[in-house]
């Protein structure tokens, strides 16, 4: 099993940055991926971006990217959501989620932090 936490949501004005993390913990060794996703009230939940363990890559949804930034704190299982320019659209439960398998589904989810963008 693994266990995820998030942390760093808030409410901020539009064009602040903000940063979320997730803190991984229990079987991380068998984790391959990690993603962000979120959901706003009334909507489906979205894909923000990924990154592969492995080597670091990260993948990001057309909606964040060239604003949001996915890194990993190597020292311990964390990653961070580095959220810059943010837009009253971008209000969401943000999750994170961890994958054992490169093809397969997220296995692990977080609880959730919330981030409000005011304009």
């Amino acid at each position: 099993q693994v266990q995820l936490v998030e942390s760093g949501g808030g409410s901020v004005q539009t064009g602040d940055s903000l940063r979320l993390s997730c803190a991984a913990s229990g079987r991380t060794f068998g984790v391959v991926q990690m993603g962000w996703f979120r959901q706003a009230p009334g909507k489906e939940r979205e894909f923000i971006g990924a990154i592969t363990w492995r080597n670091g890559n990260a993948a990001y949804a057309d909606s964040v990217r060239g604003r949001f930034t996915i890194s990993r704190v190597n020292a311990n299982d964390t990653i961070n959501l580095q959220m810059n320019s943010l837009k009253p659209e971008d209000t969401a439960l943000y999750y994170c989620a961890a994958k054992t398998t490169d093809w397969g589904e997220y296995d692990y989810w977080g609880h959730g932090t919330q981030v409000t963008v005011s304009s």
